[in-house]
């Protein structure tokens, strides 16, 4: 392995420094890659935090321009996306389509071995007699951390080509190892949720879809107030709905109608049945079903016991919980878990 050539995709932060760092350490060929998604002032720090990077580790570093692609499979998905109602994970989609898809694609034609990411993730071969190898994604050694809810739309192509150098670390040991390595991370701030809104999601959404004023009414029916638009409120919400005599919650969303949905009642948001649609198996190949799983309908969701089974003559699956769940969102990921193992997941209908 020590011959082979590794692209690191590093984003500024402490995570993907540390990893191009620990595979220069182990005598790799590393070359360093930034990613312009955006041209913003955020983007425009972390380039040259990056650079200075790649100073210290004294490797190779370049930047590709993937502005267009990003603002067509990312941006404009999550407007979109938005626009029907919907709240969806665009992360889970700039895994795919650009980390470990432009990305990928490029380093590979650079005649590079691997692609190296900062995720909290890891990854296990599994052999059986002369099949060939299957790579398993497993969580991190840091629970808190573990970001394998991201990457479930990856597949064994992907995997295949990719290392997860700090997925056996927690976060506390990775800031010990930027120290160790003198890296410039003192003061700066840990990233924000998605990198390319610069404030909150409500302004962001403000700034690029128009306001589409309708009703808000309650499970009974009666009227209780006005919306600016559907796009502005997601399942479970409960601050910013601006009605008098609260809390409420939104509880759910009709688009044919334009109505907001609302309840004062908690208890309402529970349910304990989801269906879910463009589901990926991990291994390439759909487990013996129905299946005792985990899943988790959200990024910050503890995992709950659930049965996956395929809705009949379909490509729709429907997960059963054995207990109820809190604020099933319409366009988020649910992912599927068997102990450490990620199995795959989809999005919620």
């Amino acid at each position: 392995m020590k011959n082979k050539k590794i692209i690191v995709a590093m984003s500024g932060g402490v995570d993907s420094s540390v990893a191009a760092a620990l595979l220069k350490r182990a005598g790799f060929n590393v070359v360093g890659i930034f990613m312009k998604l955006a041209d913003t002032s955020n983007f425009i720090k972390s380039e040259k935090r990056v650079r200075g990077v790649a100073k210290i580790l004294k490797i190779p570093f370049y930047v590709l321009n993937f502005e267009k692609e990003f603002k067509k499979r990312i941006v404009d998905y999550f407007l979109k996306e938005n626009k029907k109602g919907l709240t969806p994970n665009p992360c889970v989609v700039c895994n795919k389509e650009i980390k470990f898809g432009l990305l990928l694609g490029k380093a590979l034609s650079l005649d590079a071995d691997f692609v190296a990411t900062g995720h909290y993730a890891r990854k296990q071969p599994t052999t059986h007699n002369s099949q060939p190898t299957i790579y398993k994604l497993l969580k991190a050694k840091d629970k808190n951390k573990d970001q394998s809810y991201f990457l479930w739309m990856l597949n064994q192509n992907q995997l295949r080509r990719t290392l997860f150098p700090v997925g056996n670390y927690t976060r506390s040991e990775v800031e010990t190892l930027a120290k160790k390595f003198k890296l410039p991370f003192k003061g700066v701030r840990k990233s924000q949720e998605i990198c390319f809104i610069p404030h909150t999601i409500e302004d962001f959404l403000r700034k690029h879809i128009k306001i589409k004023p309708g009703k808000v009414i309650t499970t009974e029916g009666k009227i209780v107030g006005e919306h600016p638009g559907l796009w502005f409120y997601t399942i479970g919400q409960r601050k910013g709905i601006g009605l008098p005599g609260g809390p409420y919650y939104v509880l759910d969303k009709d688009l044919k109608k334009n109505l907001l949905i609302v309840t004062k009642n908690e208890k309402d948001l529970y349910k304990k049945e989801l269906v879910a649609k463009n589901i990926n198996w991990i291994s390439g190949k759909e487990p013996k079903l129905p299946l005792n799983i985990t899943a988790k309908i959200r990024y910050r969701h503890n995992a709950a016991p659930a049965v996956i089974s395929k809705i009949l003559h379909s490509t729709f699956y429907i997960l059963k919980f054995a207990r109820p769940q809190r604020a099933i969102t319409p366009g988020q990921s649910v992912v599927f878990y068997k102990g450490q193992e990620l199995l795959g997941g989809g999005i919620i209908c």
